[in-house]
């Protein structure tokens, strides 16, 4: 930050160097040795600005650079239990789990796969698995074979969940979903305050949402922990009505994934106090 500092003094004081040298030569050539010193001056200082972004982009780069570096090493620690008190993590508080998946990274099934393993190990019951192109959902085959011994339950064939003998209940949610949900809640809101004749026509609420959504069968238990998998920060279309009280955390792309900053991340959530107002 000192060298960027060091830059712009710099050139300001070249700028000023330039004018004053140009004011000195008289009033006769002041008009046009002005203007090519100025003009000087400016490709100096766009000089200046395109070596000041470099240098920053630069730091930023070295910066992310070893971030990468100290916490790919901090998952080698937890993973091979040498840093001992992630072994204290009480996974009882994680009820709910929903991790986002980019959707092109979705297609990488294996890697979806050992994720969902890893998940299971630590002890997590029930997971929400999203992408907002579906991808997930049109491979639910592959995941009942991974995790042997699975089952469909008639509940689960129309919410999307897939329930196995490990415990492991999995929901499958894509954008379309939220899309559908929305539609059918608002004609459940409308066919009751509005079509029925009802002369009373307020705003809705938001517990009147929630029960519209729950008659039509979406509304869906509210994640504790929201875990993103993609190149983006942000929740990709995820339900946002079942984001109420969730802790969301960006993990960094699918092919980049580790046991070890899966187990921080929970291990983090568990051990934050949680203040709900009234």
């Amino acid at each position: 930050m000192r060298s960027c500092l060091v830059i712009l003094l710099f050139f300001s004081v070249v700028s000023l160097v330039c004018i004053s040298e140009a004011a000195r030569h008289g009033p006769e050539n002041y008009g046009n040795e002005t203007q090519e010193l100025l003009k000087w001056a400016s490709r100096s200082g766009n000089l200046g600005l395109r070596a000041l972004w470099l240098i920053l982009h630069f730091a930023v780069t070295i910066w992310y650079f070893l971030l990468g570096v100290v916490q790919s090493f901090e998952s080698f620690l937890i993973a091979s239990d040498i840093l001992t008190k992630y072994e204290a993590l009480d996974i009882s508080k994680v009820r709910y789990l929903a991790m986002v998946i980019d959707s092109e990274e979705a297609q990488e099934l294996s890697k979806v796969l050992e994720l969902l393993q890893w998940v299971a190990d630590i002890g997590v019951k029930s997971v929400c698995l999203y992408d907002p192109e579906g991808v997930l959902k049109k491979n639910k085959e592959p995941i009942m074979q991974r995790f042997s011994s699975a089952n469909l339950s008639e509940e689960a064939a129309v919410n999307g969940r897939l329930v196995t003998r490990r415990n492991l209940t999995l929901e499958f949610v894509s954008f379309e979903d939220g899309k559908e949900a929305v539609a059918k809640a608002a004609n459940y809101l409308f066919v009751k305050h509005y079509a029925n004749g009802t002369k009373e026509k307020s705003d809705f609420t938001e517990p009147q949402m929630a029960e519209a959504l729950g008659a039509i069968g979406s509304g869906g238990a509210d994640p504790d922990l929201l875990l993103i998998y993609g190149p983006t920060r942000c929740h990709l279309g995820f339900p946002a009505w079942r984001l109420r009280y969730t802790e969301i955390v960006h993990m960094g792309p699918l092919k980049s994934m580790s046991y070890g900053s899966l187990v921080k991340a929970i291990f983090k959530y568990t051990m934050v106090h949680q203040n709900y107002g009234s």
